[in-house]
């Protein structure tokens, strides 16, 4: 099936069907362009607000906690809506959702730029997560409903990343130079990107049809959504508030609750909003759990590395993009070549190189970070190992957690790898939190001590470490198969 500018792809068109080979036609890399600028966008948001965050909490007079909640209040309605936001773009239509969605972004992104508040700001970030969750899922799902599985999805997973690398990278640089101006601009460039992309999306997007059958399930829907906002937000309070303090063990419980009523709603009803077999592919499952530590370990580490390097040791917000930039470029510099090693080599092969890169990374760090680390030392080849771990990773995991699945299960699978690195995220990034808030008592008196900072990039280690266990356990498996 060629796409051309007249041509509708059907989200139920079955596999089998599909020509191994497929033409990439003007229309389609106007699809791809705009799905790039979206995930560029993401991208360009969580590294540019990244970057402002000092500035934020020195101009509205936010505390450590409150300014991971600029953080967490993205990650709170981008993770709690994820799977909502994917399953529904298959029900009702992917462009419908996709369109509306980046319209919710851009006007969110507009009044957090405007407004003077600290709640008021978190309130945005919250909006754009929901906003986000809906178009992250959905973008990914056009994508792998357009591009043919096997080497022509490989080749655009591969262009995908290196947007969001471009975007991330982008950001840390403008971020470094807007906040010069005033951290608002931070809010406010992504504005006119956005509606670009959206005028763009309306004339390239090509129609899709909602699914025949499904979407009955309200139950579900009300369970999953309350089930993962209050997981989600139990996750990054519960250092403010304290582990075991009741009202959080309380929001514990309930969520869990939720979450199982969910489960047992999914077993009963004839069209279920989410099917739950998703779970039993292993592949599937060790790529969510791969994103968790990707995701997990680096955004957290990025967070400590923002705090040393502006509120110790007092660098400007652009020094700091600079010194953080590295890992962004090899991401943007690998990343096309990752497709045609995803063919070579496939998925999995791709994921452990990726965790072994990310454990290294971080190993270093830890063995030679001492009280004062030293950027050349210690933190330029940090960075070089972590942007070899993205580069390797992102596209890989996206692949493999959306390999073998229908077309009418693609915004699903999309969402369930999404929401797994969001959540993880969320969950490492609180944990870091508590750790360097409880840190900050127990270091040293030096003016450029990282004492305060070891126990969490302790933690961001053992949680890539585990990720790379993961993926070492199948070929741990073949090896006593093969010798028993």
């Amino acid at each position: 099936m060629t796409i051309t500018e007249t041509s509708r792809v059907s989200v139920a068109a079955p596999p089998a069907t599909v020509p191994e080979q497929q033409s990439w036609t003007p229309r389609l890399w106007g699809v791809l362009a705009v799905l790039c600028a979206v995930l560029f966008l993401d991208g360009l948001d969580v590294s540019m607000v990244g970057v402002a965050l000092p500035s934020i909490g020195a101009e509205l007079g936010l505390s450590t906690t409150a300014l991971q909640w600029i953080v967490n209040g993205y990650v709170l309605g981008y993770g709690g809506l994820l799977l909502l936001g994917g399953r529904m773009a298959d029900l009702l239509g992917r462009r419908r959702i996709f369109l509306a969605a980046l319209a919710v972004f851009a006007v969110a992104s507009l009044v957090g730029g405007l407004v003077d508040d600290g709640v008021l700001l978190i309130a945005t970030r919250f909006i754009k997560g929901l906003a986000a969750a809906f178009t992250a899922p959905t973008a990914l799902s056009i994508l792998t409903t357009t591009f043919h599985e096997g080497p022509a999805r490989n080749r655009a997973l591969s262009v995908f990343t290196v947007f969001g690398a471009s975007g991330y990278s982008s950001g840390l640089i403008l971020g470094g130079l807007l906040t010069g101006l005033g951290w608002r601009w931070t809010f406010l460039t992504p504005v006119p990107l956005a509606l670009l992309a959206l005028v763009a999306g309306l004339a390239l997007i090509p129609r899709d049809k909602p699914a025949a059958e499904g979407g009955h399930d309200l139950i579900g829907a009300v369970t999953l959504t309350a089930g993962m906002l209050l997981a989600v937000y139990t996750v990054v309070s519960a250092p403010d508030r304290g582990w075991l303090d009741p009202v959080t063990v309380g929001a514990v419980v309930l969520a869990a609750a939720l979450l199982v009523g969910f489960v047992v709603t999914e077993t009963r009803v004839r069209h279920p909003l989410i099917r739950l077999g998703i779970l039993r592919i292993g592949t599937i499952v060790r790529a969510n759990l791969s994103i968790v530590a990707l995701f997990g370990s680096y955004l957290s580490f990025q967070f400590m590395m923002t705090l040393y390097l502006q509120d110790v040791l007092r660098w400007s917000p652009l020094r700091m993009a600079l010194a953080l930039l590295p890992a962004g470029l090899i991401v943007a510099v690998g990343s096309p070549f990752v497709g045609r090693l995803i063919d070579r080599y496939g998925t999995p092969r791709l994921i452990l190189a990726s965790m072994t890169s990310l454990s290294l990374g971080y190993v270093w760090f830890l063995a030679t970070a001492g009280s004062t680390p030293n950027y050349v030392v210690t933190i330029l080849p940090t960075m070089l190992l972590l942007g070899g771990g993205f580069a390797f990773g992102f596209s890989s995991i996206m692949a493999q957690a959306t390999d073998g699945i229908d077309d009418s299960e693609q915004g699903l699978a999309s969402g369930l790898v999404q929401t797994s690195g969001q959540v993880g995220a969320a969950l490492v990034l609180a944990v870091v939190t508590a750790l360097v808030a409880g840190g900050s008592h127990t270091g040293t008196a030096g003016a450029a001590d990282f004492g305060q900072y070891h126990p969490g990039v302790n933690l961001v280690t053992a949680v890539a470490v585990v990720g790379l266990a993961l993926n070492l356990l199948p070929l741990f498996r073949r090896y006593r198969a093969k010798h028993a």
